[in-house]
């Protein structure tokens, strides 16, 4: 509803300066609706850089599925929003003027102040667009569609000039311009809390170190990291922090991992498994070696339940937000672990030992996707089966996308409220 409102107030100063009768023509209409794009796609980008910034009061607000998910929605629109802009204004200079659609472009770029930045900026959200395509963002590294993504500020820089200086609406001073300089202070602050004076104050109270490197399996290595007022740390099980190790090979990438053990106010512990060059670096960190977090993050907690009983749902490495959250849950939980081989199995002996201490039920449901047994019990009939009271459960799930969308579905059939399904997201 704010995000409607403010999109009202900063789209209306096109009305308010468009006279009565002045779409008079086919290129005056093409080149206002250009405008109005102009408006919404420079409105959208300032939502969308505020939906990255990291803001903990905004992620406790609207909560971390929820933000994901309108940041990939306001991508795709702000995505239309620019390409229709840039079309409009071109195709509607190009008729006024009785030129060419590329010689009016090259007009554009020679004659109008910021012009350049502006054709920049709009390649790049092209760029980012197709980085949002589910085929492309699965066969990019992590570090580069992330780093990718960081280029959102440089749109951000690259479009401010455009803007103020070729604006019809926001050249003017005045109060288009006001509301439209105080947006961008308002976004620039929120970036400078969330992802700078947030994580300084945090690194400079607590200073993580990594204490010790402990192999789970071949592929997967449990970090337990120290550091000072780890009692005062505020982090609940099941969420997660962005680590970068400074060291050799690592300090340049900052990737998001859970905690696997519930805060202890004596050490930290990630557990991670080995998908690239980077985390196959982790498995050689030093002790010693110092850490700079960005977080806590995450609103996959218990905190979060709407009832008094659970159900985990977890696949292969998806396992450890869960096993941290299993010690904060009310006993009776219920625990479904995925994996494709016995070996794949992490944190065993924890999850036995919780199981007896908690009160929790565990099924370990071993096989590949494709085995007749583990597709029958992740059905919806296969759950109500182990777990004949699901309905009445908050339902916690975080594994691969495959197994989380089809168990998403069955739980759905199986006439569990979608409030009630809680997904792991590590995004922005």
């Amino acid at each position: 509803m704010a995000a409607t409102a403010g999109l009202v107030v900063s789209v209306s100063p096109w009305w308010r300066d468009t006279p009565a009768g002045s779409l008079d023509s086919t290129a005056a209409t093409l080149t206002a609706a250009g405008r109005i794009a102009g408006l919404v796609a420079g409105y959208l980008l300032l939502v969308q850089v505020l939906l990255m910034s990291r803001l903990g009061i905004l992620e406790r607000w609207v909560g971390t599925e929820r933000l994901v998910r309108w940041h990939r929605d306001v991508g795709a629109t702000l995505l239309v929003a620019v390409l229709a802009h840039l079309a409009l204004i071109v195709v509607g200079y190009a008729r006024s003027a009785g030129h060419p659609v590329l010689t009016q472009v090259g007009l554009l770029l020679r004659d109008y102040e910021d012009m350049v930045s502006a054709f920049t900026a709009a390649g790049i959200i092209v760029l980012l667009g197709l980085t949002g395509v589910r085929a492309v963002r699965r066969a990019l590294p992590y570090e580069l569609w992330h780093r990718l993504h960081l280029a959102s500020y440089l749109v951000l820089l690259l479009g401010f000039g455009h803007q103020f200086s070729n604006g019809a609406q926001l050249f003017p001073p005045g109060p288009a311009r006001t509301w439209w300089l105080g947006m961008y202070a308002a976004v620039l602050a929120a970036l400078l809390v969330g992802r700078v004076l947030g994580p300084l104050r945090f690194n400079l109270r607590h200073r993580l170190r990594v204490a010790d490197v402990v192999a789970e399996n071949p592929e997967t290595v449990s970090i337990y990291l120290t550091g000072e007022r780890l009692g005062q740390v505020d982090l609940l099980g099941g969420q997660f922090l962005r680590w970068r190790f400074l060291t050799r090979g690592c300090w340049g990438q900052s990737h998001p991992f859970s905690v696997s053990a519930a805060a202890n106010g004596r050490w930290l512990r990630i557990t991670v498994k080995v998908v690239g060059t980077h985390t196959r670096d982790l498995r050689n960190l030093d002790a010693g070696t110092r850490v700079w977090v960005s977080g806590p993050a995450g609103t996959f907690t218990a905190a979060h339940r709407r009832t008094d009983r659970a159900l985990l749902i977890a696949g292969g490495s998806g396992i450890t937000p869960i096993r941290a959250m299993l010690e904060e849950l009310p006993p009776g939980a219920a625990l479904i672990y995925r994996a494709r081989t016995p070996d794949d199995v992490l944190l065993h002996r924890e999850l036995d030992w919780l199981a007896q201490a908690r009160q929790t039920s565990i099924w370990y449901v071993i096989g590949s996707r494709d085995d007749p047994g583990p597709r029958q019990l992740m059905s919806a009939a296969g759950l109500r089966r182990l777990v004949p009271d699901l309905a009445e459960r908050d339902v916690y799930l975080c594994g691969p996308a495959g197994l989380v969308a089809h168990s998403v579905r069955a739980l759905r059939s199986a006439g569990v409220p979608r409030r009630q399904i809680h997904l792991a997201t590590f995004e922005l």
